[in-house]
């Protein structure tokens, strides 16, 4: 799908997605339940993929998707299996580059998979919050990630409101747990919500993180339905 194309679908789906009015729901993935040898076991929960390529000067050459999630090994994502321990089970999501992309070879890729949402006016006043565990695969050179939120303003160009980040570069080879969170606010209401996980890579060097007990959840549910600001807080 060329640029002028993707273009013309997000802006369709910009003016039917903000009218349905669905308020941000919880999400919770383990990723036992999914069929390793699926290859739309990732897209068909939800998960979506975004690709940006720049120039080594840092120009931005040009962008595609959003696409369903593949879930085959070359481009990426992919559901992995035995680098969990007792919390993490069978099955992982191993996010990567996408390797099919043929400027690997003369430019930066930053590879998105992602959950989207919408945001409500019944959301405005609460903390969403995004926490996972992860561990290092086989990143390597140059390559960096990220785990993120971000909202982007389809009413507005798409520009990006919010863009909160944690670095996954240099994690520990050992599961640990990591969190962001976002409080909306007005000006957030209709926005897109995005939550999900980021690299950068180029000369198809590693780039792979292993992730895993996906949450994204209100922070009214955190212990009690009226979890003080300072209790969110605390939890990071």
């Amino acid at each position: 799908m060329n640029r002028r194309a993707t273009v013309l679908v997000i802006a369709i789906l910009a003016c039917m997605i903000p009218t349905m009015s669905i308020a941000l729901t919880p999400y919770s993935q383990d990723f036992e339940s999914l069929v390793q040898s699926d290859l739309d076991a990732l897209s068909n929960d939800g998960w979506l993929v975004y690709g940006n390529v720049f120039g080594y000067d840092w120009a931005w050459w040009y962008g595609y998707g959003a696409f369903p999630a593949p879930n085959d090994g070359a481009a990426f994502s992919a559901i992995a299996s035995g680098e969990g321990g007792a919390e993490q089970g069978a099955q992982q999501l191993v996010v990567f580059s996408d390797y099919n992309n043929g400027n690997h070879v003369d430019a930066w890729i930053e590879s998105n998979v992602f959950q989207e949402q919408v945001v409500a006016t019944e959301d405005i006043g609460e903390v969403w919050i995004f926490d996972f565990q992860a561990k290092l695969g086989n990143i390597e050179g140059t390559s960096t990630a990220a785990a993120f939120i971000k909202t982007l303003d389809p009413s507005n160009g798409w520009v990006t409101t919010n863009f909160l980040t944690v670095d996954m570069t240099s994690i520990p080879d050992t599961w640990a747990d990591y969190s962001l969170f976002l409080a909306i606010d007005p000006s957030l209401d209709g926005q897109i919500f995005q939550f999900g996980f980021m690299n950068v890579a180029t000369n198809y060097a590693g780039s792979g993180i292993f992730y895993d007990n996906i949450n994204f959840y209100d922070e009214g549910d955190v212990g009690t339905e009226e979890t003080s600001w300072s209790t969110v807080k605390s939890l990071f």
